[in-house]
C-alpha cells in the first residue's frame, strides 16, 4: 500500500465510517466513524510521502515503532496514543491493513471486533455459518457485517475466516484470498468438500463442541 487512495478505500470499508476534509486543505483526508464521528484515519503528504495516522494500543505502540522504521509517534497528535504510517513501501500491506483495523477498533464499540473474536473461536475441523457468527457477535441481523469484516481480514493468521461457509454450508466465490485458498485451507483442516461444499450436519460448530 502506497497511495492515499488505498488507505482510504481500505478505511471506508469498515461499517458506518465516512471520509471528511476539516481544515480547508486538501492534503489531510480523515476517515470517521457515524454518529460519535470520531476519526480512526488520517491521511496526508508529507516529505514526499503519504502518510497515516492511527490510533494505536499503548500496549502495541512500542512494537509497531521497532518493527518499522516507518512507523513513528503520532505526527501532531498525542504520541502515547497515535502512530504514524509512512507508506514508502516498506510495510507488508497486510500490517498497514492491521494496524487500521486496530485503531478503527479503538474508536468504537465496533461489530468488526466482536466478530473476529466469534471466528479466532472456531476450533479446527469445525465451520461456523455467517449466521451463526452474527449471533454469537450479538446481532443476528448482521449477517451482511460479517461477510464484510471478513473480507477484510486484517490477520488471517489468527483469525481463521476460511472457516465461515453460508447457511448451506456453500464455499464464497468470493473468497478474499484468491480462487481455491478457502477450499484447500478447509481439508488441511481435515474437512471434507465436495461442490464447493461442506456438509454442515457434519461439520456446524455449535459453540457447545
Amino acid at each position: 500500500m502506497k497511495t492515499r487512495e488505498q488507505a482510504l478505500k481500505y478505511g471506508l470499508s469498515f461499517p458506518d465510517t465516512y471520509q471528511e476534509a476539516p481544515f480547508h486543505d486538501p492534503n489531510w483526508q480523515l476517515v470517521r466513524v457515524k454518529g460519535s464521528k470520531k476519526a480512526f484515519l488520517w491521511t496526508y503528504e508529507r516529505g514526499g510521502y503519504i502518510c497515516l495516522n492511527v490510533k494505536v494500543d499503548p500496549a502495541w505502540r512500542e512494537f509497531w515503532r521497532k518493527a518499522y522504521e516507518s512507523v513513528t509517534p503520532g505526527y501532531h497528535q498525542n504520541k502515547e496514543h497515535w502512530n504514524t504510517i509512512i507508506l514508502d513501501g516498506s510495510i507488508p500491506d497486510k500490517d498497514v491493513k492491521k494496524m487500521i483495523a486496530e485503531s478503527y477498533d479503538l474508536v468504537t464499540d465496533s461489530p468488526t471486533k466482536r466478530i473476529y473474536e466469534v471466528v479466532k473461536t472456531i476450533p479446527k475441523g469445525k465451520v461456523a455459518t455467517y449466521g451463526l457468527v452474527a449471533e454469537l457477535a450479538g446481532n443476528p441481523q448482521m449477517c451482511r457485517a460479517v461477510g464484510n469484516a471478513l473480507h477484510n481480514n486484517p490477520d488471517p493468521e489468527n483469525i481463521p475466516c476460511f472457516r465461515v461457509v453460508n447457511a448451506k454450508g456453500e464455499l464464497p466465490a468470493n473468497f478474499a484470498f484468491g480462487e481455491g485458498t478457502q477450499e484447500k485451507l478447509l481439508r488441511e483442516d481435515g474437512i471434507e468438500v465436495e461442490n464447493s461444499k461442506v456438509d454442515l450436519d457434519k461439520y456446524l460448530w455449535r459453540n457447545f463442541d
